[in-house]
């Protein structure tokens, strides 16, 4: 490598213009926001959002940058994490999954309160937020096996890209710039755990924490301070304590380890990281989510609704379900913990749960995962009946697919079977305008009227002709 990994990334996100976005991207851009908005509208009153605000509300502080719907004036780097956690905190906006999963929108919030605190055009947020979707996508494809798949957490990825996102728009150089990641890079790598088990509201809240991170330290860059710019690639680095890499002669070493599921071959690609930059962005193969649940479980509940919505299946006629799903599925989705989960955050992990609130209500929606639903004992009657397995032959398919197939059995003897290797939302069958109005007007339907609900998806659709100060005044309820 003639110049390191950090710097490379850097030149090319220093370097980028609104101008050099074709229409299909910025309108992706456009796409992702009024998802993103309305998943935060619908995490209004979670508590888990609210009990953030109030922390910071009474830090108080320089009013730098504005709390989505609430309206609230507060400094930058706090506004970023709140927002972070409303757009994640219902698990319902977007995912990219190739070696490692993630969820490029909690970075958006950098973005939009970066932009606010300099007065910046929605055209350089909207940039910005390009930048978010190919670093973070990229990192997806650049551990293999993933991070996850090694027991550590996505946010540990999402910590090199908040300060490229926040950067941006502070117009950092190009070794400030690399001084930020190296900065944020040093300190945010996170265990599994948060989605291990029994879930806590962490869960939500690690990723939107590596974002606010990142924001604070594109300001330090800004100011001069210092990181690490071999963060990636040099001694004692991210790849070198991942394994599969020689950080002294800098070349790629793989090694024979132990993953989550398997004995595996631990190495790195870092040309899906750093080339052809530019030529095709990533934002165009996210994906969105049709349920407000954890990504794996997509496919599945996708195949359960078309089995018993198709044949008329009631809860209380079914004698088993079986599940075929990729081990790692197996091992998220259908551990002990799930067959009984306490919160919405175990809850909306939980594949039992997810296909018997399916089996009984026959559609998925936030009101699945509230406190009175999770006290329905026509779920806990039939939740137990449902089986996962994991395939191997599922396992080579993914992520190329996520396959599933559900198997109903009713007590008079018959058999219902659905197949499918991917959910609505893929970008092989994408959620169209009229899905989104759906679901944004859905988790908006408690705090805007439809007249408002109308407006606020005209100024997202044509948000580049206003700052980012007016754009996030115009979405205060």
């Amino acid at each position: 490598m003639n110049k390191s990994i950090s710097r490379q990334i850097a030149e090319f996100a220093v370097n980028l213009n609104y101008n050099d976005l074709p229409a299909e991207v910025v309108n992706e851009v456009k796409r992702y926001l009024y998802d993103s908005i309305g998943c935060a509208y619908g995490a209004y009153k979670t508590k888990d959002v609210n009990i953030l605000r109030n922390i910071y509300k009474k830090m108080r502080g320089s009013k730098e940058a504005t709390l989505i719907g609430f309206g609230d004036k507060l400094p930058a780097v706090n506004v970023t994490l709140i927002n972070s956690l409303m757009i994640r905190a219902l698990d319902f906006n977007d995912i990219y999954w190739k070696e490692d999963p993630s969820h490029p929108s909690d970075l958006i919030p950098a973005a939009l309160a970066a932009g606010e605190l300099v007065g910046a055009s929605m055209k350089d947020v909207i940039t910005a937020i390009v930048l978010a979707y190919e670093f973070e996508q990229r990192l997806c494809e650049f551990a293999v096996p993933g991070v996850r798949e090694r027991k550590w957490h996505h946010a540990t990825l999402t910590q090199f890209v908040s300060p490229i996102v926040a950067g941006k728009l502070l117009g950092l150089s190009v070794d400030q710039m690399v001084n930020a990641i190296g900065i944020n890079g040093s300190h945010n790598h996170t265990i599994g755990c948060p989605t291990a088990g029994k879930l806590t509201m962490m869960k939500n809240t690690v990723d939107p924490m590596a974002v606010q991170s990142g924001m604070f330290a594109a300001l330090m860059a800004q100011q001069g301070y210092s990181g690490t710019e071999e963060v990636f690639e040099g001694k004692e680095g991210f790849m070198d304590t991942f394994f599969g890499w020689d950080a002294k002669d800098k070349k790629m070493n793989p090694e024979q380890m132990q993953g989550r599921d398997s004995l595996g071959e631990w190495k790195w690609d870092i040309e899906k990281l750093t080339e052809n930059l530019g030529n095709k962005f990533k934002i165009t193969e996210c994906g969105m989510k049709a349920f407000p649940t954890e990504a794996l479980t997509h496919t599945h509940i996708t195949a359960t609704l078309k089995a018993v919505t198709g044949n008329n299946i009631r809860y209380d006629q079914i004698d088993s379900v079986t599940v075929t799903t990729i081990a790692r599925a197996c091992d998220i989705l259908f551990d002990p913990h799930k067959y009984r989960p306490e919160s919405r955050e175990t809850a909306d992990h939980s594949l039992p749960y997810c296909i018997a609130a399916a089996l009984v209500d026959h559609k998925i929606t936030t009101q699945s995962f509230s406190e009175q639903k999770m006290k329905d004992p026509r779920i806990w009657e039939v939740i137990d009946k449902i089986k996962g397995e994991a395939s191997q032959e599922f396992e080579k398919m993914f992520p190329a697919k996520q396959p599933s197939k559900v198997v109903i059995k009713t007590i008079d003897g018959k058999e219902y079977s659905e197949y499918l290797e991917y959910p609505k939302g893929d970008p092989r069958e994408p959620m169209l305008i009229e899905d989104l109005e759906n679901k944004f007007n859905a988790l908006s339907a408690t705090l805007l009227t439809p007249e408002r609900q109308k407006i606020i998806q005209q100024v997202i659709f044509n948000c580049e002709n206003i700052t980012a100060r007016d754009f996030m005044n115009k979405l205060i309820i």
